[in-house]
């Protein structure tokens, strides 16, 4: 998907991110960025174009302008392009990628435990839809 919007792929099982896309959904007061769960079609098809198992995905993903930001880069980019103050979050991108993974991987491989998961997909309210792609 080639788009002037930045688009976030989560997992949408998971409670940690379904709660960081409404985190942003109530910040983006622009409207820039698209939703797709990673159980969705839009969502399979970058994992299979990425190369990146589906069995264990990374659960938050970013595609903006043609490239495909994942781990602590796609987090942080987010806070960069939510601007206000969350732009300063952005600066935490001069830490080594190795050391902003480890933690991103650390919450990631726990996420389930610590925050729950849903039985089912989640839905957006109705009037969030037009922000999601399939």
């Amino acid at each position: 998907m080639n788009t002037e919007h930045p688009v976030v792929y989560f997992d949408g099982m998971c409670l940690l991110c379904t709660g960081a896309v409404q985190f942003i959904l109530k910040r983006d007061t622009r409207k820039r960025f698209r939703f797709a769960s990673l159980q969705g079609e839009a969502g399979r098809n970058l994992l299979l174009k990425e190369g990146i198992p589906s069995a264990s995905p990374d659960s938050f993903l970013l595609e903006w302008r043609g490239r495909v930001y994942q781990r602590s880069d796609a987090a942080l980019l987010v806070c960069k392009l939510l601007g206000k103050g969350w732009l300063f979050l952005y600066g935490l991108i001069i830490l080594p990628r190795f050391l902003r993974d480890g933690m991103y991987a650390w919450v990631a491989l726990n996420r389930y435990r610590w925050f729950g998961k849903h039985q089912e997909c989640w839905m957006p309210p109705y009037d969030w839809k037009e922000r999601f792609i399939n």
